[in-house]
């Protein structure tokens, strides 16, 4: 008889209450969780109180996850909500202290020295990468998975799970090398195959088991307040992902302007509030002269809506001094969605200096032109255009200074998000500037 996978066992424990169920998903998976918490928190006793804290939310929670969900970023996520709040719980001092006394006990083999060295990283790394890089890169590395199993698990077939991961080692490594970590992508694979897991304490999974199944009943003081403040990022996470702040919304004649006025000074000043970051840092986008200002290095960086539009035209003045600034608009997530990249003369990406706008599909991370209009001359880098991007029903269009140069019909995505986008990387970034932003 096949055993039940980790989704079967958890509703097996939410319709039945089964503690044998639950115990063998416990089982399964402390490991995972312990290690994760380890990294973050340093601490063996640490991340055992965060093990436990992590297995009762999911009791907690048990019935109202969905079945699409992957457990594996689930469990991801939550242990490092917990990581986080334990750590804001903990003193700063005796951290130090600890951390301080742990690098003089431990004397690290040269073959060890590298994950000594990534390993306080990776979990922040991690929560770094898109959602769906993420999982690819837990599936193939902490779960040993192969391509095929991956690309299963996504939706997507081997070649494009290849893909991806591949793209995800590169942001790794990009990740690790600006903070003085120095590698290659395939020592960054194999080391985090090789470390990533490691084995729970043995009375773990047990104390785990039975303290999750009594919803944390028995849980210590301190615990019941780690799981309340690993409970309030996740919320709070949820309600607002990394979102940036303050702006007016203005109401006339049938169209909705987005007037960008600053407002008090919490994260990024004079960005809509119902705003955020899709993908990427809210560090990597800025508030100066009236304008949005957009900055990468390490890849996709968007900032979308919170709400979803289906018919809609947004438009912007534009500019660039280096790579490209775009438009998005019925974006699912930061893999799927319709983008429109301004690429003006003398700019890196810019072939033999010639401009291009450039209509664009993503699906599954994977971008196909749909058209693309190129002359030179048209621009130059730093020069205001404006641009603008409609969507009704499946014709897509793009407008430059209101007049249309690019057409296509197209039904993958009938509503999304919208928003802004930069894409640089290395020695190649990216500088979007975007202002007299309107939709309607």
């Amino acid at each position: 008889m096949q055993a039940m996978d980790d989704m079967e066992l958890l509703r097996e424990y939410a319709a039945r209450n089964s503690e044998a169920g639950f115990e063998t998903l416990v089982s399964r998976r402390v490991g995972f969780v312990y290690s994760a918490a380890l990294r973050q928190v340093r601490d063996p006793h640490l991340a055992e109180e965060v093990t436990q804290a992590v297995f009762i939310i999911l009791a907690k929670k048990a019935g109202r996850i969905s079945d699409k969900t992957i457990l594996t970023g689930w469990l991801f996520k939550t242990t490092r909500f917990a990581a986080l709040a334990q750590i804001r719980a903990a003193a700063r001092h005796r951290r130090r202290e600890h951390e301080a006394q742990m690098q003089t006990e431990l004397q690290p083999t040269a073959p060890d020295l590298f994950w000594e060295q990534m390993s306080p990283l990776l979990d922040e790394a991690l929560a770094s990468l898109g959602e769906t890089d993420r999982q690819a890169v837990l599936l193939r590395f902490f779960e040993n998975k192969s391509l095929a199993e991956v690309g299963s698990h996504l939706g997507t077939g081997e070649d494009t799970a290849r893909k991806r991961i591949s793209r995800a080692l590169e942001k790794l490594h990009r990740y690790f090398s600006k903070r003085g970590v120095s590698s290659t992508t395939a020592i960054i694979a194999g080391t985090i195959s090789a470390n990533s897991v490691q084995a729970a304490p043995v009375a773990l999974a047990k104390s785990v088991t039975a303290v999750a199944i009594a919803k944390g009943a028995a849980a210590s003081g301190s615990t019941l307040t780690l799981i309340k403040g690993a409970l309030k990022i996740m919320a709070w996470t949820k309600a607002k992902t990394a979102l940036v702040a303050g702006a007016c919304v203005l109401l006339a004649a049938g169209t909705t302007t987005l007037t960008l006025v600053a407002s008090r000074p919490v994260h990024i000043q004079g960005i809509p509030k119902d705003w955020s970051i899709m993908s990427g840092n809210s560090d990597q986008w800025s508030w100066s002269d009236n304008s949005i200002n957009g900055h990468s290095t390490t890849g996709d960086s968007i900032l979308a809506s919170t709400k979803q539009y289906g018919d809609v035209t947004l438009s912007a003045m534009v500019s660039t001094t280096n790579h490209e600034a775009t438009l998005v608009l019925r974006m699912q997530d930061a893999d799927n969605g319709y983008l429109a990249a301004f690429v003006p003369d003398g700019t890196p990406t810019a072939k033999r200096d010639t401009s291009k706008i450039v209509l664009i599909k993503r699906s599954a991370g994977e971008e196909k032109e749909l058209a693309i209009f190129k002359r030179r001359r048209l621009s130059a880098p730093g020069q205001l255009e404006k641009l603008t991007f409609s969507a009704k029903g499946p014709r897509l269009e793009i407008r430059l200074n209101d007049v249309p140069i690019l057409k296509a019909n197209d039904t993958t995505f009938t509503s999304g998000f919208i928003g802004l986008r930069v894409y640089g990387w290395g020695d190649i970034p990216c500088d979007g500037v975007f202002s007299n932003l309107t939709v309607r």
